[in-house]
């Protein structure tokens, strides 16, 4: 009778640690609507799916402070670098069909893909592309990309070549969109088809994600239900177009919403079966994408937080533990726009949050709260904890923004001896021209990157971009030769806290044509 009692405790344990607990969508709308007040949001669509069915989803607030136009579920949203997952299926598609397969070299199917290292070039595999392994460090060349260039993917493939690596080849995680734009090249080689039409028609349309697009450009013109960013800067928010970073590819540039996304998320909870019973790729593809092939540092912060004792990075998906369980999810950043994707697998629980401003915590809040109250976890007001944190750091990152005062000030040389063109193997030309008395510089490629240069000492100047939106002044430092004419230049960030490090100008070896 003792043994049987305690027989029944136990499977009465085990059921309770299995059984779900449902989402509560009342207070679902009331944190949404609290993170949205105190991160200053204007718009936000979130859905969430649970045991094999949508239980949530719906927008908020407005898609354009210009319009007042209103968030609904159907409202797209660029998912930025929610995308890689995508490129990872598409290409998972492929090897299903012995089309190819994940440690097929890259050099088989792009023959002019070369890297700085010969030896690198000839070993990398279609993993390495997806798991930010390559070598090369955080953003670098995304400059090749962003903010919205000229160049086709015959030039950047060719501009690969000149990336000096950060760090040996798989050794060191490093977040890198280059790889990724060359692994939808190789989609693309394969298939027989460009990357936005197998995206679309392989993957979104099999999905039913029928207002979603591999491309804003590709959005039919008949619909308007879509959202523009919105960067706070002095004291409000400005609303500001970039067209979803359709120029990262198979790294960024799906537009989407949370109705469309939460079949996608259905899909990869259901091991690549879709909602409609057809297999989109195999749970043996699955496998490959969510174990990690790159393991970096848990942080402290984050083991105090939720317990994680581990994170990594497989094929297109970050990996990492949340109590107990496995996480995968990833972010996407735009200047002005963030998206968040979490799936929690052992729950069948998933989560997709798309919102037109850019504070991450706002929707790292909502996430939190979500995960909270599915696994009935101690309560907290995750809202204000991460804004306490968020506006913080902020205060600090623009308290710290400006450059200090030289110590030893030097006069410069006449503004024409700093004139001419420079070249960078990678990126192309810059040029420096002066006009109307002040020195003005053009990278050639690169609409949105035009300033004019203010002195700062010596031969270094501070680059004021015409857009200050973009929040990226740069110092640029000339070598001068024995005729005090340009040489060669360097340029950094005045500020990595404060500009995006898609902005790699740190990367650039400029030298005079």
């Amino acid at each position: 009778m003792k043994l049987t009692k305690l027989a029944s405790l136990a499977l009465l344990a085990c059921a309770t640690f299995n059984s779900w607990a449902q989402i509560n969508t009342t207070h679902l709308e009331e944190v949404i609507n609290t993170s949205m007040a105190r991160f200053d949001v204007p718009g936000m669509a979130v859905a969430v799916v649970q045991d094999d069915k949508v239980v949530f989803a719906k927008g908020f607030g407005t898609s354009n402070l210009n319009t007042n136009a209103k968030v609904n579920k159907d409202t797209l949203f660029g998912i930025a670098s929610n995308t890689k997952a995508f490129t990872s299926a598409a290409l998972a598609k492929l090897v299903d069909e012995g089309k190819l397969s994940w440690d097929d070299r890259v050099i088989d199917h792009l023959p002019e893909f070369r890297l700085y290292d010969s030896y690198v070039t000839r070993e990398m595999r279609v993993r390495d592309l997806l798991s930010h392994r390559s070598g090369l460090g955080l953003g670098q060349g995304d400059l090749m990309i962003w903010p919205s260039t000229d160049k086709s993917i015959a030039d950047i493939l060719a501009g690969l070549q000149y990336l000096k690596p950060a760090s040996s080849f798989r050794s060191q995680y490093a977040y890198n969109n280059l790889m990724f734009v060359t692994a939808g090249e190789v989609v693309a080689r394969v298939s027989g088809m460009s990357w936005n039409d197998y995206i679309e028609k392989n993957i979104l349309q099999p999905l039913h994600m029928d207002n979603s697009r591999a491309g804003f450009s590709r959005i039919p013109k008949s619909n308007k239900n879509w959202a523009i960013g919105h960067i706070p800067m002095d004291g409000k928010l400005n609303p500001f177009f970039v067209n979803y970073l359709e120029d990262f590819r198979g790294a960024g540039a799906i537009a989407s919403s949370v109705n469309d996304m939460s079949q996608w998320l259905l899909t990869q909870l259901a091991g690549g079966k879709m909602p409609s019973g057809e297999q989109l790729f195999s749970e043996k593809q699955q496998a490959q994408m969510w174990h990690p092939h790159i393991t970096s540092m848990a942080s402290k912060s984050a083991y105090e937080a939720y317990h994680q004792q581990f994170r990594g990075y497989g094929l297109g998906w970050s990996i990492e533990d949340y109590h107990g369980f496995k996480k995968l999810g990833h972010g996407g950043g735009i200047l002005g726009m963030v998206s968040q994707v979490t799936l929690l697998p052992e729950k069948k629980l998933g989560i997709v949050i798309l919102s037109n401003q850019q504070a991450f915590s706002a929707l790292s809040a909502v996430t939190h709260e979500v995960l909270e109250d599915a696994l009935d976890l101690e309560d907290k007001d995750w809202v204000e904890e991460l804004a306490k944190k968020h506006f913080a750091s902020k205060q600090k990152a623009y308290a710290n923004a400006k450059p200090d005062t030289p110590a030893d000030y030097q006069p410069q040389l006449p503004n024409i001896n700093y004139t001419g063109t420079l070249h960078d193997d990678w990126y192309g030309d810059v040029i420096i021209e002066q006009l109307d008395g002040k020195l003005r510089i053009d990278f050639t490629h690169t609409k949105r990157l035009k300033g004019t240069l203010e002195h700062y000492t010596g031969n270094t100047f501070i680059v004021k971009w015409d857009e200050k939106l973009l929040e990226a002044d740069a110092f640029i430092r000339f070598d001068m030769g024995e005729n005090n004419r340009v040489n060669s230049a360097k340029m950094r960030a005045v500020s990595t806290a404060v500009t995006d490090f898609s902005f790699d100008f740190r990367n650039l070896n400029l030298k005079a044509k």
